[in-house]
Order: structure tokens, then sequence, then C-alpha cells
């Protein structure tokens, strides 16, 4: 059977990112995300529900994400799910949880935290999204002062 594992979420940064560097030189990046969802209940009062989210970064992006984002600061991932097990050291239950991993990210918001959205995108999966490039503009007709004669009117 075939099966698929992706991920798209947006939301704000919970807590600043937490970076370290494993011995071989690969930069990990943790961070958790808050992603908010506003529906109105069946007495139709409007509710906010919030889910939390660890996600990690990689390599370059892990790099990126920890220079420019802090707590609050608005994120779009793009990613695959990831279950973490391990046994807890004062009780030897077995523990799990399941985060993200980001493949791709955008940030969300300008660095006032005004605009609406941010111009940078990092990738492991595909190079960023460029736009197309503009067409120049046509060159004014030419001016031929011979015209004036021709005109039938």
């Amino acid at each position: 059977m075939a099966s698929f594992n992706k991920v798209i979420l947006m939301g704000n940064l919970t807590r600043d990112p937490e970076t370290r560097v494993t011995p071989n030189g690969l930069t990990i990046c943790k961070f958790g995300i808050a992603v908010n969802r506003v529906f109105n209940s069946q007495d139709g009062e409007r509710r906010e529900e919030v889910t939390f989210i660890d996600c990690d970064a990689f390599g370059r992006q892990a790099e990126t994400i920890s220079r420019y984002l802090s707590k609050g600061r608005g994120i779009h991932i793009e990613g695959r799910l990831k279950l973490d097990q391990w046994d807890d050291r004062n009780t030897g239950e077995k523990r799990s949880k399941l985060g993200v991993v980001v493949e791709t990210f955008q940030f969300v918001g300008g660095r006032d935290e005004t605009s609406g959205g941010g111009d940078y995108s990092e990738s492991t999966a595909a190079p960023a999204r460029q736009s197309a490039p503009r067409a120049a503009t046509p060159p004014p007709p030419p001016q031929d002062n011979d015209m004036e004669d021709d005109v039938p009117f």
C-alpha cells in the first residue's frame, strides 16, 4: 500500500529557537509553533483552539531559522511527521512524541510584523520560488514630423 507523509503548517513560534551543532558539523534547530483554529460551537459561540507543535530543522535551514526568527514570529513550514520514542529515565515507561521535520519554510510577516508576507524562503527539497522576470517597457513610437501632412482629417 502506498503512503504519503506531508504536513503544511503556518503559525507563530512559541519560544526562541534552540540550536546546536553535532560533532560532524550538522546544525540542528528545535522550535515550537502554535497553530490557531477559530470555529463556532454548537451554541453559536465563537471559540479558538490552539495546537502546539514541536519542529526540527537541519543544516542551512536550521542556521537561518535560528538567526532570523524569535518567539512570536510567524512561519510557514512544509515537512513530514516523525514519531520520537524513548524510555522515561525516572519511571522507565515508554514515551513518545509526534513532531515535524521541516523540509521547506517561509517567513511570514515583515521585520516589523506589520506587512503581510516575508520574501525569504528556503528549501532542501526544491529551490526557492523565484518570480518571473519582468518584461521591459516597450520603447515609445518613433516621432515623425512628416505625419502631420498625411492625416486625412
